[in-house]
């Protein structure tokens, strides 16, 4: 066994608590990382607004990616992604 399958081993419990925590609280942490966000982009008066909004995002689609367990289907869990708008009509 490889130092990399070791680690694995090791943090493998860790990585199923931190998405049962994921799960359950996900919505909490999603509304501090609003609330964050919000407080810094009036402390900086909206000179980053576009990068705490990006920062904002990646941080949620994380908590997303921790929060779905192995074998639970969802949006992003492999097959095609929905599309962003409907088609145009002609």
């Amino acid at each position: 066994m490889g130092l990399l399958d070791n680690v694995k081993a090791k943090l493998s419990p860790a990585k199923d608590k931190v998405s049962g925590l994921a799960q359950r609280h996900g919505d909490t942490v999603q509304h501090g990382l609003d609330k964050a966000a919000k407080v810094v982009d009036e402390k900086t008066k909206g000179k980053y607004s576009g990068k705490i909004q990006t920062g904002t995002g990646k941080a949620k689609g994380a908590m997303d990616r921790l929060a779905h367990k192995d074998g639970m289907e969802g949006p992003g869990d492999g097959g095609t992604p929905p599309p962003a708008s409907p088609p145009p009509a002609s």
